[in-house]
């Protein structure tokens, strides 16, 4: 039965909000926009027709908060509500409410949602519909008890797995009997703040598996197809960092047999709608097993789209509006190979601690026929503390797998961001990491090859160098511009740092590297714009050179004796330098006292916190006795758990904090005094 949608209402924000509008407005469906006190100016907020505010930042009083939606949806007369992903995507409780208000829910219907969303009660209903599941315990007693005896039946190592929720929350590999207790404790807490359920399940672990899922969709009218499948594997911390499809190694008959479970997995829940069934891949021996199913649209989405051009924004609406599905299983193509980078705010440098803080500079590629840079954020916005540290997803296409990384890398180092850390850096050392392009992936590869992969480049001298004419050339530049600004006689030659043109030039200057290498120069000026840098320990250089702005970025021209490079630069707070180069993105710091100050700082015998987060539990009194290593405090940041330790020995003198507070990141957290 076809029913009538001309105004949505999108449930979400960020980059999938932004993708939900750009297909509704193809179909010429008005989308209304909701936003939290962060977000007021929001890019999916200025995108839509309309926009509300529902209410601050934490989740639970804004995009979760479902009777707010409700009113909303109301007040703005929406005849339909597209959830995106996270959040209440797969939410049976808000795809009842918004039935019995007589809004259409575009997903698949409740029951479908509760029963994948519960991985216990999937389990089982796959076993029954024929389709291979792994070993494990998916039952209603939830004792610790019970669970351990389980967890020895099962044998290790094992997996402890939220029965609610995705994206690596609540997930736990355990590879020791002993761990056991500990680590269940640690899901189900994660999974208690992440989902309000800390009910788990057992899954014997699997070594070396791959994790391969397959898109799937299904209409109203019992027609369900697979549009083939992805490879996840590269993940860490059981999040996925790039995804490829179609997966590689998989030939044919495999692709039509595990395509064909996904149907049939689908088919057991009468799903309508956009699904993923996820399954877990042993190479050696070709057999695969079901994983989960979720239910709603995938972040990787848009590699499905790439090999078979398709529109699945645009298939969601249509099948919600009661249409048939627009192409039959024989008609779907598989055109090509397309990969997927996921550029998150945090440090791979430090565990992959997530960060949050504003985008001072964002310079990415534009979108074209081989190229998707999705995102929901420009220069000038924040990143944060209270949602997904993802910034953009970047989307590639090739006619074969080997073109596709071959761009991928080429895009990445077109991807210019500062004012925080990101992973853009260790994701071009992926796109070119040999074993990943001869398709030797598993679910482990990170922590595999993390050594290869986390290795910071050296600058070369010449690179140093062009950093430094970076600087100067931003510095003159600056200056200049106060000139035209002030009303005041201002005489260049009496300029603390600035130089003018055909005027003398020296200046010793001292940069740190991102890897805390100091680097002394000794700087001379020579005519128009040409210096002698002679760099302590690597020799002397002579450039010259010039900046090329734009509206979107400076680029650097440097003339050395024998050569001439391009590269971009961007300067933030007159101190810091980033480089981006054919050879790699490239960050220094100008030193000074203070920046000194700040290493020793950064030493100090305390718990402090490695990134802005929310206090979720501490746990250690005033007086506590620990020991080094010691947990004493638990952060919840980008709806992530970690856990603070002791850096000593002694007593905890002082806790600063209270569960439920916010905290910035560096900041003293506990106190401890050695005894």
């Amino acid at each position: 039965m076809r029913k009538q949608i001309s105004k949505i209402l999108i449930a979400n924000r960020g980059e999938i909000a932004c993708r939900i509008i750009r297909s509704a407005r193809k179909l010429g469906i008005r989308t209304v926009a909701v936003y939290s006190e962060v977000d007021e100016n929001s890019k999916n907020v200025l995108m839509s027709d309309e926009a509300y505010f529902i209410g601050k930042a934490a989740s639970q009083e804004s995009y979760l908060n479902q009777e707010k939606l409700m009113t909303v949806i109301k007040q703005s007369h929406c005849d339909a509500v597209h959830p995106g992903y996270g959040f209440l995507s797969e939410n049976a409780i808000f795809s009842e409410y918004c039935s019995q208000n007589d809004v259409i829910f575009i997903g698949p219907p409740a029951s479908a949602i509760r029963d994948m969303g519960i991985k216990s009660t999937s389990k089982n209903i796959m076993a029954k519909a024929g389709v291979p599941i792994i070993p494990g315990y998916h039952g209603d007693d939830q004792t610790n008890s019970l669970l351990k005896e389980e967890a020895t039946r099962i044998g290790f190592p094992l997996m402890i797995k939220a029965i609610h929720g995705g994206g690596g929350k609540g997930m736990r590999i355990v590879f020791d009997k002993n761990d056991f207790l500990n680590q269940l404790e640690s899901a189900r807490r994660e999974s208690l703040n992440s989902f309000g359920n800390d009910s788990v399940l057992l899954e014997k672990f699997i070594v070396a598996p791959r994790h391969i899922e397959v898109q799937v969709f299904a209409d109203q009218y019992g027609n369900c197809v697979h549009l083939n499948e992805r490879d996840c594997s590269i993940q860490r911390r059981h999040q996925k960092v790039i995804e490829e499809a179609p997966a590689p190694g998989i030939n044919e008959s495999l692709r039509q047999e595990i395509g064909s479970a996904a149907v049939q997995a689908a088919k057991a829940v009468h799903y309508v709608g956009a699904g993923t069934v996820e399954f877990i891949y042993e190479p050696t021996t070709k057999n695969f097993f079901f994983m989960e199913m979720n239910t709603r649209l995938q972040v990787e989405h848009p590699i499905t789209e790439m090999i078979t051009n398709t529109d699945l924004v645009e298939w969601q609406l249509r099948v919600a509006a009661g249409e048939e599905l627009p192409m039959k299983q024989e008609n779907i193509p598989l055109n090509g190979h397309s990969v997927e980078a996921r550029i998150y705010a945090e440090d791979p440098y430090n565990d992959f601690l997530p960060g949050a803080g504003p985008l001072t500079y964002f310079n990415v590629p534009e979108n074209s026929s081989d190229t998707r840079l999705e995102t929901g954020v420009r220069q000038g916005d924040t990143v944060s503390v209270y949602y997904d540290p993802l910034i953009a997803k970047l989307v590639v296409w090739g006619s074969n797998r080997k073109e596709a990384f071959s761009k991928l890398h080429s895009r990445l180092l077109e991807c210019h961001i500062t004012g925080l850390n990101t992973n853009i850096e260790f994701l071009t050392k992926l796109s070119t990491n040999e074993k990943l392009l001869r398709g030797e992936v598993n679910t482990a590869f990170i922590d595999e090859n993390k050594n290869d992969l986390l290795s910071k480049t050296k600058p070369t001298p010449k690179i140093i160098v062009e950093a430094v004419l970076g600087l100067i050339l931003h510095e003159e530049e600056r200056q200049l511009q106060e000139i035209q600004n002030s009303n005041d006689k201002y005489d260049p030659f009496t300029c603390e740092r600035g130089f003018r043109v055909n005027s003398s030039y020296k200046r010793n200057l001292k940069l740190v590297g991102s890897d805390n290498t100091e680097y002394n120069l000794n700087i001379t000026y020579q005519k128009s714009n040409s210096f002698t840098i002679d760099i302590e320990g690597m020799g002397s250089y002579s450039i010259s050179g010039h900046l090329e702005k734009d509206s979107k970025q400076n680029t650097l021209i440097c003339k050395f004796s024998d050569t001439v490079t391009k590269c971009n630069v961007a300067i933030d707070a007159e101190k810091f330098i980033h480089l981006f180069t054919n050879e790699g993105i490239f960050h220094f710091e100008v030193w000074s006292p203070k920046f000194e100050q700040s290493v020793l700082e950064s030493g100090i015998q305390n718990a402090v916190a490695p990134m802005p987060g929310i206090v979720s539990k501490v746990l250690v009194d005033v007086g506590s006795r620990v020991t080094s290593g010691d947990p004493v405090l638990v952060l919840i940041a980008m709806k992530m758990e970690h856990t603070i330790k002791s850096p000593k020995s002694g007593l905890v003198k002082n806790i600063l904090y209270e569960v439920g507070q916010s905290v910035s990141k560096n900041a003293l957290l506990v106190e401890v005094e050695e005894e």
